[in-house]
């Protein structure tokens, strides 16, 4: 039977990590090990309770604790690592703020088989399990990616079937696949580091399933609400670096016109909408990484490529995002 490690990471968040825990303990699924990190909290009696969770689920839990704030890209690297060094078949990554059916991870390894595919998500729903957080991830031909049905009802969740990517909040990864294309980008901290990893996992030819009976339930937000203009300022400096990497040449110009026309029109009302600061400073490092990072690191993606453009095009969701009712207003589409 597979083996899988399930990585949760935690900052300043151990309630809702505890939480977490009790539900994947109850997991179906017989042969998976939790491996929790810690990513340099600062709560008060992180230690104390770090500790509790290690005495009630033993040999079952491992802990590691890093000693910076490493982001989310950084700190489920840690997780990945530790996996990869120990030959897991799969690595699980799990928002702390999030719960889980017991089958969830029997769905997803089951779907993950049978599909062959690199990268296996299932149906996250919002905590009261009304509506839906994601359905997979889907990157749209404006260069904007989004969460997939997200605020749908949640009897409106799509059948099974392919998607873009996976959610790195709830989402299966294949070893091998991860060993080929690398981990997550780092740089990109937190927001759309998901996206990144699975834009370059569909470049290299790896499928991304979609299992709508693999069921769990996310706190939206949780830990980027503690922190006033975090979200703002990591989406304009990192939708310029995740356009440049990953989108193939032949794509760049009719994607490039449109996306860095929504990117300007986000900054701007962004800028002039009471989050100036996280704007600017977000739309500053974003220019910066784009060509220090972004631009540099394109070359090694790109020539693992093994899709056409026109193959890539259909991958995409060809209008603006459901959720960008701004832009869609302003360019003419009905407000989904």
């Amino acid at each position: 039977m597979d083996s899988v490690l399930i990585v949760v990471l935690n900052w300043n968040g151990l309630a809702d990590t505890e939480r977490c825990l009790a539900s994947l303990s109850k997991l179906k699924y017989p042969n998976f090990t939790l491996l929790l990190i810690d990513n340099a909290s600062t709560e008060a009696g992180s230690d104390e309770r770090l500790a509790d969770f290690q005495a009630t689920y033993g040999e079952k839990l491992v802990i590691l604790r890093n000693d910076a704030n490493k982001g989310f890209a950084g700190g489920v690297n840690t997780g990945i690592r530790y996996g990869l060094k120990r030959d897991f078949d799969y690595i699980a990554l799990f928002n702390n703020d999030a719960t889980a059916e017991p089958d969830w991870l029997d769905r997803l390894v089951k779907a993950a088989n049978q599909q062959g595919s690199g990268i296996t998500t299932g149906l996250l729903l919002h905590a009261d399990g009304r509506t839906i957080d994601s359905t997979g991830d889907w990157y749209s031909s404006w260069g904007l990616p989004f969460p997939r049905g997200r605020n749908r009802p949640a009897d409106e969740a799509p059948a099974s079937g392919p998607v873009f990517g996976g959610s790195g909040g709830a989402t299966l990864y294949d070893v091998k696949m991860l060993r080929d294309i690398g981990l997550f980008d780092e740089t990109f901290f937190a927001y759309y580091e998901d996206v990144d990893i699975s834009f370059r996992a569909r470049l290299a030819g790896y499928p991304a399933h979609y299992e709508k009976s693999a069921v769990a339930y996310h706190k939206q937000g949780a830990t980027s609400r503690t922190i006033p203009g975090f979200g703002v300022r990591q989406t304009m400096k990192n939708l310029p670096m995740l356009y440049i990497r990953n989108v193939p040449a032949r794509l760049l110009l009719p994607i490039g016109l449109r996306f860095w026309t929504a990117y300007t029109l986000i900054v701007g009302k962004a800028l002039f909408s009471g989050s100036f600061r996280p704007a600017l400073a977000g739309w500053l490092q974003g220019a910066w990484l784009f060509w220090t990072h972004g631009l540099p690191t394109r070359f090694a993606i790109q020539r693992r490529n093994k899709l056409t453009g026109r193959q890539v095009d259909g991958l995409l969701w060809h209008d603006l995002p459901p959720d960008q009712t701004g832009l869609r207003k302003l360019f003419g589409r009905d407000v989904q």
